[in-house]
């Protein structure tokens, strides 16, 4: 018997890191979309700056895809039919953050006012559905680390 999965449930089968197809399959092809299109971006906005690792959270977290140089850059999120990454703020990329409070799209200050601090700076998990959502964490992690100069 196959078990029902939840909107926002995790891959959870530890035996290996998904592929593309378990990732399509599991988020659905809208939310792939969105995954497929944000890989591309950091890809020609930052080549050679990433080796992205997938990492195994346990049961309840389940796989994640980590983008890092010497610091956390973000982290793909794969849920059951959505997709959500990852951007941990801290204190410097905060202050930045409130300096352009009122150019952000109200539901990223929403989404940073509601998100726990911690010590190591603000999760900010943001599900992308759309475009729109998508240039919020490109514009996020562009504030966080400018791309290299492009030649």
């Amino acid at each position: 018997m196959e078990q029902s999965h939840r909107i926002g449930d995790r891959i959870t089968e530890k035996s290996e890191p998904p592929d593309d197809n378990i990732v399509r399959d599991w988020v659905g092809p809208k939310a792939f979309v969105h995954w497929a299109e944000l890989r591309n971006w950091i890809g020609a906005y930052y080549p050679g700056v990433f080796a992205p690792d997938w990492l195994y959270g346990g049961k309840k977290r389940g796989w994640s895809l980590r983008y890092k140089k010497s610091k956390a850059f973000c982290t793909f999120l794969p849920e059951y039919r959505r997709f959500t990454v990852l951007v941990v703020l801290g204190s410097a990329e905060r202050e930045k953050f409130e300096e352009r409070r009122y150019g952000w799209r109200s539901h990223l200050v929403n989404l940073y006012d509601q998100a726990k601090t911690y010590p190591d700076g603000k999760w900010l998990a943001a599900a992308i559905s759309s475009a729109a959502d998508r240039h919020d964490v490109t514009e996020l992690l562009t504030m966080k680390r400018p791309p290299p100069s492009r030649g």
